[in-house]
C-alpha cells in the first residue's frame, strides 16, 4: 500500500461520540432550564416567563431527539438558538418592568 492511497488520521469526535455528547449537553440544558424556570416562578409569576422557559425546554428536548437521530449539526442550531432566544427574551421582559 503506497502513501498515496492512505487517508489522512480522522480528527475530533465520531459520529456516535458526537451524538452522545448532544444528548448529554441537551439533557443537562433541559435540567438547568427547569430549575431556573422554578426558580424563576418562585420570585415572579409572569405567564411570558413560563412561556419563554417552556419554549426552551421544548426545544431542548427536540435537540435530544434530533441527536438521538443523528443529526447532530441540527440539534446543535435548534440548542443554540432556542436557549439564546429565551434568555434574550427574558432579558427584554426584565428591562422593560
Amino acid at each position: 500500500m503506497s502513501e498515496a492511497n492512505t487517508s489522512p488520521e480522522r480528527q475530533g469526535l465520531t459520529p456516535r461520540q458526537a451524538r452522545h455528547v448532544r444528548i448529554a449537553l441537551s439533557a443537562a440544558i433541559m435540567i438547568a432550564v427547569g430549575a431556573v424556570l422554578v426558580l424563576r416562578l418562585g420570585s415572579t409569576h409572569s405567564v411570558l416567563t413560563l412561556g419563554f422557559y417552556g419554549m426552551a425546554l421544548i426545544l431542548s428536548g427536540s435537540a435530544l431527539v434530533l441527536s438521538r437521530a443523528g443529526r447532530t449539526r441540527w440539534a446543535t442550531l435548534v440548542l443554540g438558538v432556542g436557549v439564546a432566544v429565551a434568555i434574550v427574551a427574558e432579558w427584554a421582559v426584565a428591562a422593560m418592568r
